[in-house]
Order: C-alpha cells, then structure tokens, then sequence
C-alpha cells in the first residue's frame, strides 16, 4: 500500500515523530543546537535533492540513520553564508 501526500507540509508532519527522534539522539550526542527543522532542511536539500519516488519507509530511514556530522555541517555552511553584521548598543547597524 503506497502513502501518497499531497504537499512537503503533509509529509513534514508525518515525519515529526521521526525528526524528534533524531533531534533527540543528536542532543545525547552533543549536538544541542540542531533542530527538527536543520534536520528535515538537511535531508530536502542535500539527501533528496534529485530523488523521486521515495517509499515512506525509506523517508524515514533517511531520517533515522542519516550521519550527525552530516547535518552539523550542513548547518554549520549554511550559517556561515549568512549576512552577519555588527552591532553596537541599541543601534541598527554600522
């Protein structure tokens, strides 16, 4: 029997339970700062980018067994593109 979901937000709900589950195994692991989000994020952009007709026990496998280092760098880049600026006091910018 084929689960078929009609959008990315239907399939994200979904996969909660599982994207908690590897949150919770990155925080035992050290990795505190990564969220359900960095690791759904991770998995769209990097590990499915170019993959169709994913079985939802492979999705959830893909989450489970995905490597931590993985996702911590993949964070780790996409913060470092980010535009960071400098602020002093209660100004906007400099």
């Amino acid at each position: 029997m084929d689960v078929i979901f009609n959008s990315e937000e239907e399939l994200y709900q979904r996969l909660k339970p599982a994207l908690i589950t590897k949150q919770s195994e990155m925080i035992r692991n050290n990795y505190t700062y990564i969220k359900k989000e960095d690791i759904w994020n991770y998995l769209k952009e990097i590990k499915w980018k170019n993959s169709s007709d994913l079985s939802l026990y492979d999705i959830v496998n893909d989450v489970l067994n995905v490597e931590d280092y993985e996702i911590d760098n993949y964070l780790k880049e996409k913060l470092n593109k980010k535009n960071r600026r400098v602020y002093f006091e209660n100004k906007e910018e400099v």
